[in-house]
């Protein structure tokens, strides 16, 4: 499931350069979310960056974007063809919080 930024943001911006897809812009009244860009961390982080970051916890879990961490992989990959990611079977804990214990 994509991440999503609530209502409540305070448009610090504290999100936006930890996107590591830079899914996350400043939209009309508050930061936004592009949920085909959004992986959640998968491949990169143990949880998603902007609501480790954000100061009101309003990046939350999208429930009407629900994706599996296959997908979200599957979307990191596409994304950053340059990066060296570690095949799915093989991803540790630290790059994805499906992995959490």
């Amino acid at each position: 499931m994509a991440t999503m930024i609530t209502e409540e943001c305070i448009n610090c911006g504290a999100c936006e350069p930890e996107c590591p897809n830079n899914a996350i812009s400043q939209g009309e009244d508050i930061f936004v979310i592009d949920p085909k860009l959004c992986t959640e961390c998968v491949g990169f982080h143990e949880e998603e960056a902007c609501a480790a970051v954000c100061p009101v916890d309003c990046c939350v879990p999208d429930p009407n974007n629900v994706e599996s961490e296959e997908t979200l992989y599957g979307r990191a990959k596409t994304l950053h063809p340059e990066e060296t990611l570690p095949p799915l079977a093989d991803l540790p804990a630290s790059l994805s919080r499906f992995r959490k214990k």
